[in-house]
C-alpha cells in the first residue's frame, strides 16, 4: 500500500487547535477534508479559522494564492459521525482520553468502509490499547503530529500491537506526501519524543526545586550555553503546565513509576494556582501586559587575572585559548593536567563537570578554590557559561575565575553547588533515556535523532551529542549523579555497552 490519492476524502474528528491544524494539511496536500466534532458549531468555526489563515498566508506571499483558495474550499463540516461513510482515512484528535478514544474508533468502525485507515494522533496512549475492542485493529496506527502541525515537519507513525505494517507503511507514505517527516516508532508510553524529552524538563525542574538557579537564568543557560531553542521554563509555559505535567504523569504511571520519570512538584503547584503558562497569562513567567521580561542573574564585571593558565586541548580549553586569543589576552599553555582542570586564573582552578559537585570535587583535588563550568553545545561560539564554586572556595578565586571566562567574551551564570550542573546534567538524561528508547527498539537510532531534532527543535540529538561527548563521559557524569541522588541516573544497558566495547551508542 502507498500514500493515499490525493481525491480520497480524509477526516478528522477533533476541531481543536490539532484537529484544525491537520485538516489544513491534508487540505493543502490535495485531499476532500470533512472536519467533525461533537460540539455544536465547532467545525464550521475552525474552517472559517483555516480559511483564514490561508487567506492570510496568500496575502503575505507564504502561499501561493491558487492552492490556498484549492485547501479553503476543500474543508467541509460534517455534522455526524455518519457523513464519514466515505473516507478513505479518519484521523482522530479529540481529548487525550482512553475511553474517548475507543468509543470513537467503535463507532467509526461500524461506518467506515472496511478498506479505510484509521489513525490516531494521541501523544501518549498505546495504540494497542485504543485498539484493543476493534473488530479489525490491524487498520489502526498512530498518526503523532506536533504542534502547530501546519509548521511542524515531524510526524511519529506508531504500531500497536496488532497493527498491519501495510497500515503504518501507508501512513508513513501519506504524511510523506503531505510534506511531512515520518519516523517510525513501536507503541510504547511516550512514543519518541516525548519519552525522550522527558529529561529536558524534569531536570530543570529539580534544579529549580534545589534552587540551584532562578527560571530565567535557566532559560537563558539552556539556550546561551546548551543551544537549545527554548529553557524548559519558557518551554513549559508554551505548552501549557497542565499539559505538560500530564504527559509526565501519564507517562510515569505508564512505566510503572520509575524514577527518572517522576513528576515535579513545583510544577503541580503552578497547576494548582492556575498559573498555566501563556494561555493564563503566568506560569514560571509573567505574560500579562507590561510585565517584564525576565531577566538572567549573571555576574557583575569582574577584572581578569593577571596570571591565566590554560590547559590541554580539550574543547572548552581549546575554545577558552581560542577566545582568549582573539580577544588579545595573554595566557600561559601548559600540558593536560592529571587533575583534569581545563584552566587556572589566579589561584581559581577551574574544570568541567564531571557530574560531581564543586565540593566534592575540591575535596578529592585537596584544592579549596576549585570551580566548576557546565558543558556547552559548542564552547568556542557559546554566549554563557554557568559557574559552580565549592562551599570552601575565597572569594578572590571566584571572581578571579569570573574575570576569566569574561575576559574570553562569556557571560557568566553564577549557579549554587550541584552534581552535574545544567547542561551536562540534562544532557547526561537526554542520552541515557534516548539509548534505552533504542535499545528496547522503540524506534531506529537515527529515527530518534532525527525527530527530537524537528520535533523539539534540539540543536543535536541525543546519541550524536553521545558521540561527540563520548559515552564513558557520559556514564562517568551518570555514576556520579548515581552516588550523590540516587537511582533516577542509573545508566542504561545500552549505554553501559558502549562504554565497554567501546563502540559508538548507534551501534551499541
Amino acid at each position: 500500500m502507498t500514500a493515499l490519492d490525493p481525491s480520497t476524502p480524509v477526516a478528522v474528528v477533533g476541531a481543536g487547535t490539532m484537529g484544525a491544524g491537520i485538516a489544513q494539511v491534508a487540505a493543502l496536500a490535495g485531499h476532500p477534508v470533512r472536519l467533525h466534532d461533537t460540539r455544536p458549531g465547532a467545525a464550521a468555526q475552525a474552517i472559517a479559522g483555516i480559511r483564514d489563515g490561508l487567506r492570510a498566508l496568500a496575502a503575505k506571499g507564504r502561499l501561493d494564492a491558487g492552492p490556498a483558495e484549492a485547501a479553503a474550499r476543500a474543508l467541509s463540516a460534517a455534522d455526524d459521525l455518519a457523513d464519514l461513510a466515505g473516507c478513505g482515512l479518519v484521523i482522530e484528535a479529540i481529548v487525550e482520553r482512553l475511553d474517548a478514544k475507543a468509543a470513537l474508533f467503535g463507532a467509526l468502525e461500524a461506518i467506515v468502509a472496511p478498506g479505510c485507515l484509521l489513525a490516531t494522533n494521541t501523544s501518549s496512549i498505546p495504540v494497542t490499547a485504543i485498539g484493543a475492542g476493534l473488530r479489525h485493529p490491524g487498520r489502526l496506527g498512530g498518526l503523532h503530529f506536533f504542534n502547530p502541525a501546519p509548521r511542524m515537519p515531524l510526524v511519529e507513525i506508531v504500531s500497536g500491537l496488532d497493527t498491519d505494517p501495510a497500515t503504518a507503511r501507508a501512513l508513513a507514505d501519506t504524511a510523506a506526501a503531505w510534506g511531512k517527516t515520518p519516523v517510525s516508532a513501536r507503541s510504547t508510553p511516550g512514543f519518541i519524543v516525548n519519552r525522550v524529552a522527558r529529561p529536558f524538563y524534569a531536570e530543570g525542574l529539580r534544579l529549580l526545586q534545589e534552587r540551584v538557579l532562578d527560571p530565567a537564568t535557566l532559560d537563558h543557560v539552556m539556550r546561551a550555553c546548551g543551544g537549545f531553542r527554548m529553557g524548559p521554563c519558557e518551554l513549559t509555559d508554551l505548552i501549557g503546565q497542565d499539559v505538560n505535567a500530564a504527559v509526565s504523569r501519564s507517562v510515569w504511571t505508564a512505566f510503572h513509576h520509575a524514577p527518572r520519570f517522576e513528576p515535579s512538584l513545583l510544577q503541580q503547584e503552578l497547576v494548582d494556582g492556575g498559573r498555566l503558562g501563556r494561555k493564563s497569562g503566568r506560569g514560571f513567567h509573567d505574560y500579562r501586559p507590561g510585565a517584564p521580561a525576565p531577566v538572567p542573574q549573571l555576574a557583575a564585571p569582574r577584572p581578569c587575572p593577571a596570571a591565566l593558565t590554560i590547559h590541554g586541548e580539550s574543547p572548552l580549553a581549546q575554545a577558552l585559548a581560542g577566545r582568549l586569543r582573539a580577544r588579545g589576552v595573554a595566557f600561559e599553555a601548559a600540558p593536560a593536567a592529571r587533575d583534569g582542570r581545563v584552566a587556572r586564573a589566579g589561584d581559581a582552578v577551574l574544570c568541567l563537570t564531571d557530574g560531581r559537585s564543586a565540593t566534592e570535587r575540591a575535596r578529592d583535588l585537596d584544592q579549596p578554590a576549585t570551580l566548576l563550568l557546565d558543558l556547552a553545545l559548542d564552547p568556542m561560539t557559546a554566549a554563557c557559561l554557568p559557574l559552580a564554586a565549592a562551599r570552601q572556595c575565597p572569594e578572590q578565586a571566584r571572581r578571579d575565575a569570573t574575570g576569566l571566562l569574561q575576559a574570553a567574551g562569556f557571560e557568566v551564570a553564577p549557579i549554587r553547588d550541584a552534581p552535574g550542573m545544567v547542561v551536562m546534567r540534562t544532557v547526561a538524561m537526554l542520552i541515557n533515556e534516548a539509548a534505552d528508547t533504542v535499545h528496547q527498539g522503540v524506534c531506529a537510532a537515527a529515527d530518534l535523532d532525527l525527530a527530537m531534532r524537528l520535533g523539539v527543535n534540539y540543536p543535536l540529538g541525543p546519541l550524536d551529542w553521545c558521540d561527540r561527548i563520548g559515552a564513558g563521559t557520559i556514564g562517568a557524569v551518570l555514576n556520579h549523579l548515581r552516588r550523590s541522588d540516587g537511582e533516577r541516573y542509573r545508566p542504561c544497558a545500552a549505554l553501559q555497552s558502549a562504554i565497554h566495547s567501546g563502540t559508538p551508542l548507534h551501534d551499541a
